[in-house]
């Protein structure tokens, strides 16, 4: 498996830069595949609940999805539940039949999967939306050794960018518990903390961290990105269905993964028209923010089958490293038996 990538440039790139797009002939040549062929459209549409957290911008697919179609084109009847709850409450909820199919954070996710919940990783939805920047004023530069003394705040210890970037701290030579400290905040106010002195850096997720530089211009400097480098074109958000659903009808299973990918690659390609459609689901984000946010996310990330599967061993391999999973989990073992090509 190779490193983190070292090319954190210093300023985010110009959207422009950073969107690219899967050709209109590439996404024509996965629909037109035999797993991917949409149900009868005069068949009955088959009633499943989805879900997912309305407040977090990344998972804008599910209401593209929603209000463009994609799942009535595909026989499905879908009923979106927002999940305000833990992350392994929600893979308790798929394994328990309470919803068919989630989508979430593939970092919340692979612990309680290593407990042993029946939930398979059937598709994704988009790459890298986590962030990490450094306080200019406190000494902090892309030279990750800056960061020793330093305090990085971060909404939670367990939180995804926490996760995340103490690995690739790690991979770095960084003692992620010697050399730095961790220190909780509550995510809107991490910016305060950087005022009052208490935190020299933030490891956290957007829009929360786009909304922070929003609040204080020029006072950040990047230092680390999930959507550039190697992890560019890596999973994040993943869609999960409970073991007894994606087993007992993987033709429906396989309906909600093509049109999450429909809604996905429709993002890619028409993130203002997307943010005007999420902006009703997220009305305390301004149209404008969203566009900016959507444009910068690789939505045209979205493996499924065997490259799913190999994404999710990489992950575990990290997971693993950092003590994240236990160091007897096998991450290709692990990664075969929590991933299920619906799509074969």
């Amino acid at each position: 498996m190779q490193p983190f990538s070292t090319d954190f440039p210093p300023h985010r790139s110009p959207l422009a830069q950073r969107r690219q797009f899967l050709g209109a002939a590439a996404a024509a040549g996965v629909a037109a595949t035999a797993g991917w062929l949409p149900l009868a459209a005069h068949s009955q549409p088959r009633k499943i609940t989805l879900a997912w957290s309305q407040a977090s911008f990344c998972q804008v697919p599910v209401p593209i999805a929603l209000e463009r179609g994609y799942f009535a084109q595909n026989g499905l009847q879908v009923e979106v539940l927002n999940w305000g709850g833990a992350a392994d409450q929600l893979l308790e909820a798929l394994a328990t039949g309470k919803a068919e199919v989630g989508v979430g954070l593939i970092h919340r996710w692979v612990k309680p999967l290593e407990a042993g919940l029946d939930v398979k990783l059937v598709g994704s939805v988009h790459g890298g939306c986590l962030r990490f920047v450094g306080v200019k004023t406190a000494g902090v530069t892309q030279d990750i050794n800056t960061l020793k003394g330093k305090v990085i705040g971060v909404a939670d210890l367990n939180s995804p960018a926490k996760q995340f970037f103490a690995i690739h701290l790690a991979k770095r030579g960084i003692n992620v518990d010697k050399d730095v400290e961790w220190r909780v905040f509550p995510a809107d106010l991490l910016d305060v903390a950087v005022k009052k002195g208490e935190i020299h850096a933030i490891a956290d997720g957007d829009p929360n961290l786009y909304l922070i530089e929003k609040r204080n211009p020029g006072v950040f400097t990047e230092i680390g990105n999930s959507a550039k480098g190697d992890y560019a074109e890596k999973i994040c958000c993943v869609l999960g269905a409970g073991g007894k659903f994606a087993r007992e009808e993987p033709r429906h299973a396989a309906s909600v993964v093509r049109a999450l990918v429909q809604a996905s690659q429709y993002v890619a390609e028409n993130p203002n028209e997307s943010a005007r459609i999420f902006a009703k689901y997220t009305p305390k984000f301004e149209v404008d923010d969203l566009q900016r946010l959507l444009a910068e996310l690789t939505y045209k990330h979205h493996p499924s089958g065997g490259r799913l599967r190999d994404e999710v061993r990489d992950f575990a391999a990290d997971f693993r490293a950092a003590g994240i999973l236990k160091k007897s989990t096998d991450p290709t073992r692990f990664a075969n038996h929590i991933t299920l090509d619906v799509l074969s």
